[in-house]
């Protein structure tokens, strides 16, 4: 089940960085901070927390050390 939800969070975090990305093709140059980033900042840092966590608890065995 573990490598599951890191499958899980790091799919997240690709389609954070997907959905984020600017697209369009167009010539105009974007803001020095765009809108949304801190938002945007915050999601990411959570779904590198969650792929820790995961990463973590995979590699600790059943014990519960």
């Amino acid at each position: 089940m573990r490598p599951r939800t890191a499958a899980a969070a790091v799919a997240l975090l690709a389609g954070l960085c997907v959905g984020c990305g600017h697209g369009g093709g167009t010539a105009r140059q974007a803001p020095a901070t765009p809108s949304g980033y801190s938002e945007m900042q915050q999601k990411v840092s959570a779904a590198e927390s969650a792929v820790a966590q995961a990463d973590k608890d995979a590699s600790q065995d059943d014990t519960g050390r």
